[in-house]
């Protein structure tokens, strides 16, 4: 699953982002309204977490501009505001919940669970690339019939490319979504990982090739032969 996290107290973004990688799930951080809707519009994330107290706007405002430009997606508020008519407010705006702050973090993963095992996420359908699926709801990954049983970081590599399917991904958003912020690695490290899932790929006559972008990062497209 890849979740957006809009909040702008960094400790807590990072506590959040943290978690929720733990959970083998794919993040992108935001720390005000501008930059959650260049993110939000792309339409790709699974689950919005969403601060309302944002420098640069109420985070409902994020909602709105979802819904006129026809994404649906979960919304879990983040609120500071005690007062339930604020709360309700965020409900009747569109959110699908909220959690009022402080929060523990194992009630905000409880809540996440909840929202992505809804029947329209559910129904989504998987990715496909070549001969290559890969199901967001189950993260099982097939080609050409023959399920991956792939190790952690590949499979977390490959997922990420494949949600940016035919676009480059940056290294260091890979990083990030493989490793996350504060683990300490070796310049090679991704590499290595990419080299390995990459050869697995060829084996398996997947339809699929990842390319070096030189200084930038990598790409996975479709092949035809």
């Amino acid at each position: 699953m890849k979740i957006l996290v809009v909040e702008d107290e960094a400790d807590l973004a990072q506590v959040i982002a943290s978690s929720l990688r733990r959970q083998q799930w794919v993040v992108d951080l935001a720390s005000s309204l501008a930059e959650a809707e260049l993110l939000a519009l792309e339409g790709s994330h699974d689950v919005i977490v969403l601060d309302r107290g944002l420098p640069d706007g109420d985070g409902l405002d994020l909602v709105s501009t979802l819904k006129s430009a026809s994404i649906a997606v979960p919304v879990l508020v983040l609120t500071a505001m005690s007062d339930v008519a604020d709360r309700v407010r965020s409900l009747d705006h569109g959110a699908d919940d909220y959690l009022a702050k402080p929060f523990a973090i194992d009630e905000l993963l409880a809540r996440l669970r909840a929202l992505v095992r809804r029947p329209a996420l559910r129904s989504r359908p998987p990715v496909v690339a070549g001969h290559l699926s890969w199901n967001p709801e189950t993260r099982q990954v097939v080609s050409n019939g023959i399920a991956l049983a792939l190790p952690r970081r590949e499979l977390l590599v490959l997922e990420t490319l494949m949600q940016h399917r035919g676009r480059t991904v940056l290294r260091g958003l890979l990083l990030s979504r493989v490793f996350g912020e504060s683990e300490e690695i070796r310049s090679n490290t991704l590499d290595a990982h990419v080299s390995r899932l990459r050869a697995k790929l060829e084996e398996l006559s997947s339809g699929v090739e990842i390319h070096s972008i030189r200084g930038v990062g990598y790409l996975l497209r479709s092949v035809s032969r």
